[in-house]
Formats: C-alpha cells, sequence, structure tokens
C-alpha cells in the first residue's frame, strides 16, 4: 500500500480539468434535473452538465441531438426489453441503433426534449444506462453464449449481476474513478469477448482441478492485459473486484488523462506490489495463478446455428459493423418469442443471437422475413466484421469506416472464394482504436492518405496478425496510409494466399501463425501485396506474383528479396535471370550482360523503373543488392 501511495502522490499533484468539474456538483443531482432540463431545453444545460456529467448515465451532445448507451449486461436481453429498446428508438430515434463492441445498444438522433422520457421507458422494463460513459465501470461482457454453450463451464451471469448491484446501480460508485473501467469476465473455453482487451480481466482458468479465473490487468487500445498470477475462485470475484475498484479509486492518477488508466498504475507500482495491495485489501489470501483455458478464437464463429447444451439452437444474425434499427429489433425479439426461448444475446462482433430455438422450429425461424433481410450477410467477409461509429456520427472520426467496412466486405466476397474459414477484419475510423484493430486478423485504422494526383483522400494504415489467443498480441503494420480504393486490393492477395494455404478449416488467426508469420517478415508480406496491386491493377498485366508453399528465405529480408526477384524476371520474361543461383552465372543475350532495363525491352508493358528495381533485387555483386524491402516499397510508390 506504501507504494501505491507514493506512486499516486508523485503523479497526483495536480489534477487535470475533468477532475476540477468533479468536484462542482454530484451527478445525480444532474440526473435528478432530466425532466427540468428536457422542458427547458439547452439554455437548461450548464457547459459542465453537458461535457462530462450527463455522460455518466450514458448521455452524449451531438450540438442537435443526443446518443444514448443502453447497457445491456453481457449483452443478454428478454423480447420485452429488445421490443422496449426497439419502440425507443423507432419513435424517439430515427429508427437507428447501434450494436456494439461492449455488447450493448447505442441509439442515436435523440431530442434534448426527449431525453427524461426515453429513461423513464427503458427504465420500466429494467433498463439502464448508468455509467455507460465518463470516468466509470462500463459495461461488461462476456460469451455471448454464456451458460448455455457446450464449452461453457463457468455461468457468470450471478456474478455478473451481483456486480451490478453493488456498483452499477449504487450512486455512490458513479464517477468517483480516475478513468474508465472496462471489465471482462469469461467462463467459456472460447475466446467470444476478446477477454485479454480490459482493464479487468477473469479468465477461465483450471487450478489442481478446481475451476476458476486467472485474472490479467491493464489492458486499453494497443495494449493487451497482464497476467498478474492469481487465481480467483467463482465465490471471489465480487470481493476481488470491489478491492481493484477501491484501489483504483484511491491511488489511480488524475493528472494526465491520456495516462490515468489502471495499466498506467500497474506499470509503475509493479505487478507484485500492486497484487499484493489487492489480496491485503480483499482480505483475501488468493491463490497463484492455474492453467488459462481460453482457447485461440470463438469455436462457435462463422456458424449460423449453433446447438446448445439443451439441445436448442442459438441462431446469428449477422449485422454488418451492427448497424440495425428498432424496426428490426422488434421484429428480431417477435421471432425469439414465436421460435424461440424469448430471449436476445448481443456479441462482442456486434452481432446478434436468437436463442433457444427448438430444432423443429429451426427452417420456421429461417423463413421469416428478419432473417431472410440478413441471411446475405453470413457470408466470411461480414462474420467476422467490427467497425466503430466512423466520422458521420464521431468527432474523433477520420474516415465513414462503417460503410468503407461493408464496402470492403462486398468487394471480397466478389474476389476471393473461401470456404471453412473465418477471418476478423476490424475498423476503426482513427487512432482511438474503437473498432478494436489492433487485435484483428486484418486491422484498418482510418487517415487521410494521398492519390497517385496528390489528393487527400480517405485512407487507412493496414495492420495484420492480431491475436485473440492466451498472451494475445497486437497487430503490426503492414501498410500506412493506403487510399481505400487501394487497400481492398491489398487484402484481396492476403486472402488468395489464405484461400490457397490454408488447412480445410482453418481460421485465419491460426494460418497467419503457421503460414504467413512462420515463413514471412512482414517486411516481404507487404512486398508481396504491393507488386500484385502494380502488376495487376495498375498495369493490367494479369499476373499474380504468389508465395512459396515452402520458402527457403528463412524470414531473412535479404534472401527473400533475391528470391522474390528471379521470380518476378521469371514472370515477366519467361526467361532466367541465372543459369546458376550459386555461382551467379549471368545470361549470356547477344553476346552482352543483362542491363537494368532488359525487363521493359523484352516486355513492353512493364515500365522502366520495374525493370530497374528486378535488376536491383538479383543484382549478382551481394554488396550492391537491395537488402530490406523498404527501399523497394519507395520505387513501387512511384511506379
Amino acid at each position: 500500500m506504501e507504494i501505491l501511495k507514493q506512486v499516486s502522490e508523485s503523479r497526483n499533484m495536480k489534477m487535470n480539468k475533468i477532475e476540477k468539474i468533479k468536484e462542482l456538483k454530484e451527478p445525480m443531482d444532474v440526473y435528478s434535473r432530466l425532466d427540468e432540463i428536457a422542458a427547458g431545453g439547452y439554455e437548461k444545460l450548464s457547459e459542465e452538465d453537458s461535457g462530462y456529467f450527463l455522460k455518466c448515465f450514458g448521455l452524449f451532445n451531438k450540438c442537435e441531438d443526443f446518443m444514448l448507451r443502453v447497457r445491456v449486461p453481457i449483452g443478454q436481453l428478454t423480447s420485452e426489453q429488445a421490443i422496449r429498446i426497439g419502440e425507443v428508438a423507432k419513435k424517439y430515434g430515427d429508427d437507428y441503433m447501434d450494436i456494439t463492441t461492449r455488447m450493448q445498444i447505442e441509439l442515436r438522433y435523440l431530442k434534448i426534449e426527449h431525453i427524461a422520457t426515453v429513461l423513464r421507458q427503458l427504465h420500466e422494463v429494467g433498463i439502464t444506462t448508468f455509467q455507460t460513459g465518463a470516468d466509470n465501470p462500463r459495461n461488461i461482457v462476456s460469451d455471448p453464449l454464456d451458460g448455455l454453450a457446450f464449452d461453457n463451464v463457468i455461468a457468470i451471469k450471478p456474478v455478473v449481476n451481483e456486480l451490478q448491484s453493488f456498483v452499477i446501480e449504487n450512486p455512490e460508485w458513479i464517477s468517483v474513478l480516475p478513468r474508465k473501467f472496462n471489465t471482462g469476465i469469461l467462463g467459456s473455453l472460447s475466446n467470444s469477448c476478446n477477454i485479454f482487451g480490459h482493464d479487468c480481466c477473469f479468465a477461465l482458468a483450471n487450478k489442481e482441478g478446481e475451476f476458476g479465473f486467472n485474472v490479467y490487468l491493464g489492458g486499453k487500445v494497443g495494449i493487451q492485459a497482464q497476467d498478474i498470477n492469481l487465481f480467483v475462485k467463482l465465490e471471489q470475484v465480487a470481493a476481488f473486484y470491489l478491492a481493484l475498484l477501491r484501489l483504483f479509486k484511491t491511488y489511480g492518477y488524475r493528472d494526465n488523462r491520456n495516462k490515468n488508466r489502471l495499466y498506467f498504475l500497474l506499470q509503475d507500482a509493479g505487478v507484485e506490489n500492486f497484487t499484493n495491495a489487492l489480496k491485503k485489501e480483499a482480505g483475501i489470501d488468493f491463490a497463484s495463478a492455474g492453467q488459462t483455458m481460453v482457447q485461440s478464437e470463438n469455436i462457435a464463429i462463422g456458424a449460423n446455428k449453433v446447438l446448445m447444451k439443451n439441445n436448442t439452437y442459438a441462431y446469428k444474425m449477422v449485422i454488418p459493423t451492427g448497424i440495425f434499427s428498432g424496426s428490426d429489433m422488434i421484429r428480431a425479439a417477435e421471432a425469439s418469442t414465436s421460435f424461440g426461448s424469448g430471449e436476445l444475446r448481443l456479441s462482442y462482433d456486434q452481432n446478434l443471437y436468437i436463442i433457444g430455438v427448438d430444432r423443429e422450429k429451426i427452417e420456421l425461424l429461417e423463413a421469416t422475413d428478419i432473417i431472410q433481410k440478413y441471411k446475405s450477410f453470413n457470408a466470411i467477409f461480414f462474420n467476422g466484421m467490427i467497425a466503430c461509429a466512423g466520422s458521420k456520427t464521431c468527432s474523433f472520426g477520420v474516415i465513414p469506416n462503417k460503410s468503407d467496412a461493408i464496402e470492403m466486405a462486398t468487394f471480397l466476397s466478389s474476389e476471393v472464394a473461401i470456404e471453412h474459414g473465418s477471418v476478423r477484419m476490424n475498423w476503426s475510423a482513427c487512432p482511438k482504436g474503437c473498432g478494436i484493430h489492433g487485435i484483428a486478423d486484418i486491422g484498418f485504422e482510418g487517415c487521410i492518405a494521398k492519390d497517385e494526383a496528390g489528393n487527400r483522400v480517405d485512407g487507412v494504415h493496414l495492420f495484420l496478425g492480431g491475436k485473440i489467443i492466451n498472451g494475445a498480441q497486437e497487430a503490426k503494420r503492414l501498410h500506412k496510409a493506403l487510399p481505400l480504393t487501394e487497400a481492398k486490393h491489398h487484402v484481396k492477395y492476403l486472402l488468395k494466399a489464405y484461400a490457397k494455404f490454408k488447412l480445410r478449416s482453418e481460421t485465419f488467426e491460426r494460418f497467419e501463425s503457421r503460414f504467413l508469420g512462420t515463413n514471412y517478415t512482414y517486411q516481404a508480406l507487404g512486398f508481396y501485396t504491393k507488386i500484385n496491386y502494380i502488376l495487376n491493377e495498375k498495369l493490367g498485366l494479369d499476373l499474380f506474383f504468389e508465395l512459396d508453399a515452402s520458402p527457403k528465405t528463412y524470414k531473412k529480408e535479404s534472401f527473400e528479396i533475391f528470391d522474390f526477384g528471379l521470380k518476378l524476371f521469371t514472370m515477366l520474361t519467361g526467361g532466367k535471370r541465372y543459369m546458376g543461383i550459386e555461382d551467379f552465372e549471368i545470361i549470356l543475350q547477344n553476346d552482352r550482360k543483362i542491363k537494368k532495363n532488359e525487363v521493359s525491352q523484352v516486355n513492353p508493358k512493364v515500365p522502366d523503373k520495374l525493370s530497374e528495381m528486378i535488376y536491383m533485387m538479383t543484382d549478382n555483386n551481394k554488396k550492391t543488392r537491395a537488402r530490406v524491402f523498404s527501399e523497394l516499397l519507395v520505387i513501387l510508390e512511384e511506379i
């Protein structure tokens, strides 16, 4: 505790602007005035009300209207609740809603005069919007099929209800933390909620034959949570969680908001010191960690109907980028009542499950209008897609994002045929990373790029190889600032390699670990997509430069460059650059050495710059031969 006190005092000499705002009033005082505010309009809102306090109740002022976050603990809704949310969206929110990566709902376009009414109508069916914004514990996420799926070992809804009653429904906890606090609790074998990406992560584990949770702390955008070597039993979760929140409340940093998340306190205090403080605060000597049981991906991924333990089905509706409507939510809820158990589950990947469908009712459900409307989105490129709000409704967004993601998936569906696989493509409209692009198989971060004419256009930084396994890792950037019109082709060529070299039902994550990441440097993969874009989309040569099933370049750039250069020479000329690679004996054509523009002389469709680049890749002098791909990518940009 003494060390926590020391690091806290060293950082809290000066309070940030938000901490000073918090001292002005109690959040519940603002909440109690919502009827008055609704009657008086924007003039009844102070700057601190609009800029901070209303966010504690999920209300975000968008100047002309409001966005409202609706809390849905671990994504579970009764049909009655779903219908009410749908009715509110239809009547007050332009019939629009988003399903988010925190397994909850965002309503948009709400007018200030309707806010109090909307909140009352939601509360009537047991729905709260408390603590869905600002410095609060946010919605807890888990397996959408918690308690039902065959791989679910511990049903965690009861403990989530307990935490909800202790913290979320307790006004004393509103706005007392230094920063937002995300939590995931997973009692299943499959990682269906990005379990290692939260401030506090309870991951299914086994300790000497007993199931419980290994704890990981300090996750945030761009950083996976750290194993703190503690095993927490189910009955200890609440005590642990409250102790953790108390420590964060007491010792968390309140100076620089960009460095106030739990991650920074954990880094400065040290894991061992922090865990000792946790044990003392909780009054429990928690055991050391057991074996984490979470697998690398959702076991049910890609399936639109999943058999449950009780011999019923969970039917998955793929909702592209989470864009939904009140009308469709009502129809889905009605279908769940007619053909299922009357329960819906929202998922971390912005989709929706209809729960408890009997075998004999599956075909009847599939014939309904609401299922038919979304049936075409069951394709691989839509199924694993996530996208944050984008520039249309978020002031931080650089690109539209949701529409870009849908357009990309539509393009790929027509260009690449893949069966029995899955690929996670996540889109963030800006560096804040709300679309969780860092843990995607293929990630997109919105940016401004330049087209061939030098014009500023919507673009993305392209990322590859994110992992959601135990010891999850962030993706690496493959390309910087690609125009969206170009980026789709780079993704196409990555997926062509996946389609050709994957094992039968291998996910892209496993494929990347087994094949791409094992056989090639990321620099080589970036060159692979770029050269194919140049050869096929820009030059129209219709020549696909393929990767090898068993490359022998040992992930060393200089070897990869030479190997790629030889292949390119053969592709474009029909001949061989060397008669013998070992002794670099040069082919003689018309009694002279091959010149730097030899390729373009043989194949007139090849620009001189590309011809010279291939010579540069295969120069018989190792000292003058290109050794890193970055210099080649510069040349390709000029073609």
